[in-house]
C-alpha cells in the first residue's frame, strides 16, 4: 500500500493544505499551479469556479509529467468564488477591495462556489463543484473598520477569510464550511478513494 504514486497539491494556499491535512492526507509534493484568474466578459461565478480548478489542472498536470519524481502522480486543484447573485467578488488585495466586499456582504446572503479537481494517475481529471449559502450579519462602521485593519481579508475570495475573525460574522451556513474555505473535504476524499488513493491507510498509519 505504501508503494503508490505520489499525491501533489497543486496551491500555495495554506489553507487548503491544512485541510488536506484535517482528513488524514499529507501531499508529497506543493507546486502551485498560477494562472491568470481573470474571469471572462459573461462568466457566471459558477462557470469561472469550474473552469479555474480544471485550468490549475491542466496545468499542474504538465509540470508533474515533465519531473519524473511527479510524472503519474495524483493531483488536486481547487479554485473558490464568492458572489452575489451573479456578481462576482474579487480576490481582495487593496483595502478599497475589501471594504467593497465587506458592504456588499453585510447582512444578506451570498453563494461560494468551490470546484475541486483530481487528476488521476491514468491521465483523467475527476472535477466536483460545491456551491455554498452563508449569511452574514449587518456589520456595523466599527466591525468593518476593525476587519479590515486586521489585514484578515488580504487575497482572499470575497474578502474575509471564514476560518478566522470573519467566521464572528457568519449567521447561517447551508452547505461545506471546508469548501469555504477553499477545499470541500467531503467531495476531495471521496474521489481520491474512488480512484485508489489509499486514503484510509494513511488514517491507520497515522494511528501507529
Amino acid at each position: 500500500m505504501t508503494d503508490r504514486p505520489p499525491l501533489v497539491l497543486a496551491s500555495g494556499s495554506p489553507r487548503r493544505l491544512g485541510l488536506l491535512q484535517q482528513a488524514g492526507i499529507e501531499p508529497d509534493v506543493l507546486r502551485p499551479a498560477d494562472i491568470d484568474e481573470t474571469p471572462a466578459k459573461g462568466e457566471t461565478p459558477r462557470t469561472l469556479a469550474k473552469r479555474l480548478a480544471r485550468t490549475k489542472a491542466e496545468v499542474a498536470f504538465r509540470q508533474a509529467d515533465r519531473d519524473e519524481a511527479t510524472s503519474g502522480a495524483y493531483i488536486v486543484t481547487a479554485d473558490t468564488v464568492v458572489a452575489m447573485g451573479r456578481r462576482i467578488l474579487p480576490k481582495a488585495e487593496m483595502v478599497d477591495e475589501a471594504a467593497n466586499c465587506l458592504r456588499l456582504l453585510s447582512g444578506r446572503n451570498h453563494k461560494v462556489f468551490t470546484s475541486v479537481c483530481v487528476v488521476t494517475p491514468s491521465r483523467a481529471i475527476r472535477q466536483k463543484l460545491v456551491e455554498t449559502r452563508v449569511r452574514f450579519k449587518r456589520l456595523s462602521r466599527e466591525e468593518m473598520e476593525s476587519y479590515l485593519a486586521a489585514g484578515e481579508w488580504r487575497g482572499k475570495a470575497g474578502g474575509y477569510a471564514i476560518q478566522g475573525i470573519a467566521g464572528s460574522f457568519v449567521v447561517k451556513l447551508i452547505g461545506s464550511y471546508s469548501a469555504v474555505v477553499g477545499l470541500p473535504l467531503y467531495e476531495t476524499v471521496s474521489m481520491l478513494h474512488g480512484e485508489g488513493y489509499p486514503v484510509y491507510f494513511n488514517w491507520l498509519r497515522g494511528s501507529a
